[in-house]
């Protein structure tokens, strides 16, 4: 019975990451899809469409998307050492720092390229 529960833990753990991943895919897919139904109908009532408002309606990013993507990966390290101290093994500290440095990593990576839009956006106004 423990050989069942050793195996199926990663594979649980691996298959609810997995699943957060594609459910996100799905949701952005049907955002998509609702902005190019708005823009058929609107369309076929002869309504006039600005790039304007194309461009708007078919924005896929959000203007801060890598700052909030940058905020929740390096909370989410933080959660991670935090456990890490929090179970007070010693041998625990090292593997999960190092699991947590994955996140905090994609953190930092997403702050400088959200400064990076910033600047670069603030030179082209």
């Amino acid at each position: 019975m423990e050989d069942i529960v050793a195996l199926l833990i990663p594979i649980i753990a691996f298959v609810s990451i997995a699943s957060v991943f594609a459910l996100r895919l799905r949701y952005q897919h049907l955002d998509r899809l609702s902005a190019q139904e708005t823009i058929r109908s609107a369309i076929d009532r002869g309504q006039a469409l600005t790039p304007e408002l194309v461009a708007h309606l078919t924005d896929v990013s959000p203007r801060h998307g890598d700052l909030r993507r940058g905020i929740i990966s390096i909370a989410v390290a933080l959660a991670i050492v935090t456990f890490a101290y929090a179970i007070g093994d010693e041998e625990a500290v090292g593997p999960l720092s190092g699991i947590a440095a994955f996140p905090f990593m994609l953190g930092v990576a997403y702050f400088g390229l959200h400064w990076f839009a910033k600047s670069r956006d603030g030179a082209a106004a």
